[in-house]
């Protein structure tokens, strides 16, 4: 597992996203002097010696039109959370699905659930069917709506603009 000053250069090239273009990786190295085949070899050699653990998207949904969103919290009984996360998490308006540990004594949701939407109304359709179609509605929940929104960015690792 050894980095050399190329990768560290390509995986700065990266970090702020790919370049929207045909050919996002031939675009990486023509900015760097590479080849896109060297550059496509080295991100798989990064990403099987555990360097990159995965590539994520970050889709600004505000842009694509979908105004409002909202966290559905849900307590659930502990061996009952994977199995319904997993079923959340199919339905296409459902963008992120997770389990957390419960925050006891005032918090004691512990499956999540990110639903995007149109307008509020939407989400809370969207909502309310995920609540009637896997036999939520008996237990504790919750639904939190987003008031703001802050910059989402991947990380960061190179010492660009570091003091």
């Amino acid at each position: 597992m050894r980095i050399d000053d190329t990768d560290r250069r390509l995986l700065a090239a990266i970090e702020d996203g790919l370049p929207l273009a045909p050919r996002p990786y031939a675009a990486v190295a023509q900015r760097l002097g590479l080849g896109e085949a060297d550059v496509l070899t080295r991100l798989r050699r990064l990403r099987a010696d555990g360097i990159v653990s995965r590539f994520g998207v970050i889709v600004r949904h505000h842009e694509l039109g979908y105004r409002a969103n909202a966290m559905a919290v849900w307590d659930l009984p502990d061996g009952q959370v994977d199995d319904v996360g997993r079923r959340l998490a199919g339905h296409d308006f459902v963008t992120l699905c997770y389990r957390r540990p419960r925050r006891l004594p005032l918090w004691p949701y512990n499956l999540f659930c990110m639903v995007h939407g149109r307008d509020r109304d939407t989400v809370r359709e969207q909502i309310a069917r995920l609540n009637a179609e896997h036999g939520l509605d008996t237990h504790p929940h919750d639904v939190l709506f987003s008031r703001r929104r802050f910059k989402q960015r991947g990380a960061r690792y190179s010492m660009r603009g570091a003091a």
